[in-house]
């Protein structure tokens, strides 16, 4: 190890960043199990129920990979919006918004190939959620408006915007309830295995390595980083932060348009009205505990979408509400945000300490072996 100091910190950060991780989760477990208690369910049987639901078996496991998709892109709206020094708390209007451009693109075209109506569909919603984000990013940058505030409010417009457009002009005209047609199959995302899976989910996954790249590997990626953690320097190391910027805004709104076509071609086949249960906002909660990291969050999306396909199961035998998943969701997230924002000085202390103990270990093996040699 000697001659590798920086190899050895490296190790030991992601260990011990990993261990408290884990015990935050264990934590989060444990709070949820109390407050099981308190409802009256059995613990122990609830997370088993969980358990069965969210991995089971294959079809659990399928359902579990269905409900992570959507909350994947969300996750990954926000993390991109925040690597870049952006708070994006409007994925959900712009889910909203990717899912109308790209219903509307699938029913008002005409008919076309798989091969390029779907596609087609798909770039609708990317440019539909990047658009929609672009408004406040266009008004961070150029009035110095609070994004966080906007894209709030924005997420309302986008709500009722679909509402009116599903029990109006795109309302289907065969029946009476709030949604429209059924999507063409030429721009239908397809199924796998005979369940509700489809390749979306793996549209998620690659998005998300893309996002990696971009951001660790690539020049501007560095830039975004850079007006993210310091705005001020990168401005005078001549970077252009405020196109960045609305880049970088007009991205995370991309993101959460492609999910919510997604969903509505991979599962909904029709665009309905609240057809979100808040993906956009679970999104936030999914990037934090990634801790806003693009391969985090899948780890992330896939645990949330567990629990949310295991509190079906667990409902359906105990009778409990699926409301206790989310309770143990915001007892992960508390968690999570002390282990951030509180525990970074304990966390350095600790990994001090370990690298000292390594380098002593290092150390004495070294002089034993030189003994020996002599």
């Amino acid at each position: 190890m000697q001659g590798k100091p920086g190899k050895v910190a490296l190790m030991v950060a992601w260990s011990v960043e990993a261990g408290f991780y884990v015990a935050a989760i264990a934590i989060s477990l444990l709070a949820g199990a109390l407050v099981m208690a308190a409802a009256g369910v059995t613990p122990w049987e609830a997370y088993e129920l969980m358990w069965q639901g969210a991995a089971g078996g294959a079809n659990s496991l399928k359902e579990t990979l269905v409900k992570a998709t959507p909350l994947l892109f969300a996750g990954l709206s926000y993390s991109f919006a925040y690597r870049c020094g952006l708070f994006n708390i409007g994925a959900e209007g712009q889910i909203y918004v990717g899912a109308l451009t790209g219903t509307m693109a699938a029913l008002l075209l005409p008919p076309m190939p798989f091969w390029v109506h779907l596609p087609l569909a798909l770039l609708c919603s990317f440019l539909g959620g990047a658009l929609w984000a672009g408004i406040a990013g266009a008004l961070k940058i150029g009035r110095g408006a609070s994004e966080i505030i906007n894209t709030i409010m924005l997420n309302y417009i986008a709500i009722f915007l679909i509402s009116y457009m599903v029990t109006g002009p795109l309302m289907d005209a065969a029946g009476s309830l709030p949604q429209t047609a059924k999507l063409p199959a030429s721009a239908i995302l397809p199924q796998l295995g005979g369940s509700r899976l489809h390749v979306g989910f793996f549209v998620a996954i690659g998005t998300a390595i893309v996002l990696y790249w971009l951001l660790e590997r690539t020049t501007w990626g560095f830039q975004l980083r850079s007006a993210g953690l310091n705005r001020r320097a990168a401005e005078g190391m001549g970077m252009p932060v405020k196109r960045n910027l609305l880049l970088a805004m007009m991205v995370s709104g991309a993101l959460a348009g492609l999910g919510g076509y997604v969903e509505i071609a991979g599962v909904q086949h029709r665009l309905m009205q609240n057809f979100s249960p808040g993906f956009g906002y679970d999104g936030i909660a999914v990037a934090l505990l990634g801790n806003t990291h693009p391969l985090g969050n899948i780890v992330s999306a896939l645990l949330f979408g567990g629990m949310r396909a295991g509190a079906n199961s667990m409902q359906r035998v105990t009778g409990a509400s699926t409301s206790l998943v989310y309770v143990i969701q915001a007892i992960m997230i508390i968690v999570m945000l002390v282990n951030k924002y509180w525990l970074g000085g304990f966390k350095k202390r600790i990994r001090e300490a370990l690298i000292r103990r390594v380098e002593r270990s290092d150390s004495s093996s070294g002089s034993t072996q030189l003994n020996w040699n002599e």
